[in-house]
């Protein structure tokens, strides 16, 4: 392989660094990729927190990141730190793990990536969301459009009706 720069880290062994206030604050930091053949690597926290945009409560998430890496690694230390500065951000739980995704691909540009939340239940229902890079359609050779079904309900048994 070919020799590449240290990498230099802002938080990696420096006890000082205090945690962003907010995602756009946090910066994922990368290291060289110390090997050539594919393999993947998994990131778990069930210490992730948000805020729901409308009630203002906290959301509390299991995040699971899961990718394959092409030239660079995230650094551990840098994304627990990115993942805590949610703790404040006030976001839907579908936009914060897209969010997540996509600062992932931006920092690393990895072959493949996956971020899992699951979010705790409120009102008795629990939520995980699953975002993929690159998405199932461009994997399939026959990518297809796939356009939301529009289901239309009325009032009665049994009129609930496909558009």
């Amino acid at each position: 392989m070919p020799k590449t720069k240290p990498a230099r880290f802002t938080l990696l062994g420096r006890s000082e660094a205090k945690l962003p206030a907010s995602p756009a604050e946090a910066r994922l930091e990368t290291f060289p990729n110390p090997a050539r053949r594919n393999y993947r690597v998994h990131f778990e926290t069930d210490d992730f927190t948000s805020v729901c945009p409308i009630t203002g409560q906290p959301d509390f998430a299991r995040i699971d990141i899961d990718y394959v890496p092409d030239r660079v690694c995230v650094e551990s230390k840098s994304l627990k730190f990115y993942l805590a500065s949610y703790r404040n951000e006030r976001a839907f739980n579908e936009a914060v793990t897209n969010r997540i995704l996509d600062d992932f691909i931006k920092a690393c540009a990895p072959r493949e990536a996956i971020v899992t939340a699951q979010f705790s239940a409120r009102g008795g229902v629990s939520l995980t969301v699953r975002a993929e890079y690159p998405g199932p359609a461009s994997r399939n050779s026959k990518s297809e459009s796939r356009s939301p079904k529009q289901i239309r309900i009325s009032k009665g048994p049994n009129s609930q009706t496909e558009g």
